[in-house]
This record gives structure tokens, C-alpha cells and sequence, in this order.
């Protein structure tokens, strides 16, 4: 038996996507898991405005489908105002169908975030984005102690999830805690996955 992740997340700048590829290495890291990426297009200040129906570069665009058919999901997105971003927002919105459904009840979900500022809301926008997640019966993964790098991280890193200190022209690369944690994080959502799939009634 296969299991796949999904990694859904919004990006302006690329750290949010360097995140993800990182997650994405530490789900692969478990055996018989897959790391699926996929972003958001961003909102336009235009109302007649529409993003490509495919990215000039990077992953496709994530659908509902992808929502349905994956066995966790890993939210990413930087922070705006310590929420997450409007685009990912806009995607979750949409998952009311899904919601009826139960389509992602029972499943684990983890979240990942990039800031500008060490204090930029990195735990606020974590927050923010797993109620949707609670809301539809998510198991929620998280960080714990276990991992040294949450004690010796000057930068990111929380116990709420992945996330990275980006700079203020968001050209700070991942340092090494941050990385360590994103692959722990990508792991343990993957480890969580094929718990739950295998014997689900231990839920």
C-alpha cells in the first residue's frame, strides 16, 4: 500500500516553497509515503483578474480533488498580519463540499509558516490555519520537544508546527534547526498517516 501527502501552500517570495520542499524530503523519508506539492494562485486586487490555469513555474495549483484523495495534508503559508495569507484562505473556503462529505475526517494535518520578523506572528498564522482543519475533523500534528532543534533554534521553530525567520527581504535561507524541523515535521505527518490508514478504529 502507497499513502500521499499533500503539501498545499502559498508562496511570494520562495521561502514558504523552500519549506515545502524540505517537508516534502522528510515525507519521503518514510517508507511507502509520497509527497505531493501543490500551491495556490494569489488573489488579485482586480476582481476581473484570474491567475493562468497553470503556474509559469513551480507545482500545479491544488484542486479539491487533491483535498479528497490524499491520506494527511501539510498547510503552508507566510504570514500576513499574523494570518495566514488571503490565497490560501480562498482555497480553504472553497472546501465546504468536502466538509459535508467528511472527506478529510480522521486524517492528519500539520502547518508550516515563513515570516519577515522573528516576532512576525509565526504562531498566530500556525494557529489561524488549523482551524479549518479542526473544523474538518483533522488530527492535528505537531512538534514536540523531542526534537532537540526546538530548544537550540535561534531563528524559527515552534511547537505548533515548521516555520522559518525569512528576513525582511525574505532572502534568509533555512538555517540548519529549520530545515531539521521541516524534514521532522514532513515525517511525522507521514508516520501519522499510515497509522491512521492502517488501523483506523484506533483513532
Amino acid at each position: 500500500m502507497t499513502y500521499e501527502i499533500l503539501i498545499v501552500y502559498y508562496s511570494r517570495h520562495g521561502a514558504t516553497h523552500e519549506m515545502a520542499r524540505q517537508i516534502a524530503h522528510g515525507v519521503e523519508s518514510v517508507n511507502e509515503v509520497s509527497a505531493v506539492l501543490r500551491t495556490v494562485p494569489a488573489v488579485s486586487e482586480v476582481s476581473e483578474a484570474s491567475a493562468p490555469a497553470v503556474p509559469e513555474q513551480g507545482p500545479p495549483y491544488a484542486s479539491l480533488d487533491d483535498l479528497s484523495q490524499c491520506d494527511g495534508l501539510i498547510l503552508g503559508s507566510p504570514t500576513r498580519f499574523g494570518n495566514m495569507a488571503a490565497a490560501l484562505k480562498h482555497y480553504l473556503d472553497q472546501t465546504a463540499g468536502l466538509w459535508l462529505n467528511g472527506a478529510l475526517d480522521g486524517k492528519p494535518g500539520a502547518l508550516f509558516t515563513s515570516t519577515g520578523s522573528l516576532h512576525g506572528g509565526q504562531e498566530s498564522t500556525l494557529l489561524s490555519m488549523m482551524l479549518p482543519l479542526l473544523h474538518h475533523g483533522m488530527f492535528l500534528v505537531g512538534l514536540p520537544y523531542t526534537q532537540t532543534e526546538l530548544m537550540q533554534t535561534q531563528s524559527g521553530g515552534t511547537p505548533y508546527g515548521a516555520s522559518h525567520l525569512a528576513g525582511a527581504d525574505a532572502d534568509r535561507p533555512l538555517d540548519d534547526n529549520e530545515s531539521a524541523l521541516c524534514r521532522a515535521l514532513g515525517a511525522r505527518v507521514a508516520t501519522a498517516a499510515k497509522r491512521l490508514k492502517a488501523n483506523p478504529g484506533d483513532a
